[in-house]
């Protein structure tokens, strides 16, 4: 084959894209919430029996992977109610804001960015709050985290790695891998082991996208 593969990026916001492995692996992740009314046959699916048929009592705390929640969500039948996982509660917002790069963002969720943007769609009373403070929120820690995910990038030359991206989220290892790449081929070209530098496939994607979004 002539052409490159490229893996397909995640989506952005509240979208997700399915056909990036990223969205489709996010989807998995857990929301804790409870059974409104009584959900037929899905107890096997949601670890509350052993038997196909078992219906979900109403009033059941459930951890519910974040695509089914989405389905079973309706703004018009209490079917679900879904809460706010604890690295998004007011308690961890305070840590974020106090030192965001002590966290272990991997280990609390691999997708904090991404699957933080999906609580937005599911209604609840805390949604403008969420919204408003969780945007501010996630800013400000990508920030915080930013300059030191790339200065890490761009100071560990043929060096093990695996430390340094540990604690990451996938979007900032994503970042992480896009700035040794950089490195990486800076230090072949000034070596005079490449003809030129050329831009990242996550740039090109994304200039990819944006034309795309102008023709459209």
């Amino acid at each position: 084959m002539s052409d490159s593969y490229f893996p397909v990026g995640p989506g952005l916001g509240m979208e997700e894209n399915f056909l990036s492995l990223d969205d489709i692996l996010m989807s998995q992740e857990k929301l804790p919430g409870r059974a409104e009314s009584a959900l037929p046959r899905l107890a096997v699916l949601l670890g509350q029996g052993a038997g196909s048929a078992e219906s979900v009592p109403e009033g059941s705390k459930l951890e519910i992977p974040l695509w089914l929640a989405k389905g079973l969500h309706d703004s018009k039948r209490r079917i679900i109610s879904v809460e706010l996982p604890k690295i998004y509660r007011e308690a961890w917002r305070t840590v974020f804001s106090a030192d965001a790069n002590v966290v272990d963002l991997h280990k609390m969720g691999p997708y904090y960015y991404g699957f933080g943007s999906q609580l937005l769609n599911f209604e609840n009373p805390e949604n403008p709050e969420i919204a408003q403070t969780d945007s501010v929120c996630f800013l400000q820690t990508f920030i915080a985290r930013f300059r030191r995910i790339m200065d890490s990038s761009q100071n560990a030359y043929n060096e093990d790695t695996s430390a340094l991206v540990a604690r990451l989220d996938e979007l900032e290892r994503a970042l992480f891998q896009v700035g040794q790449k950089g490195l990486n081929d800076f230090q072949c070209w000034e070596k005079g082991q490449a003809s030129q530098i050329t831009a990242s496939s996550l740039v090109q994607n994304y200039g990819k996208r944006k034309l795309t979004e102008v023709d459209g």
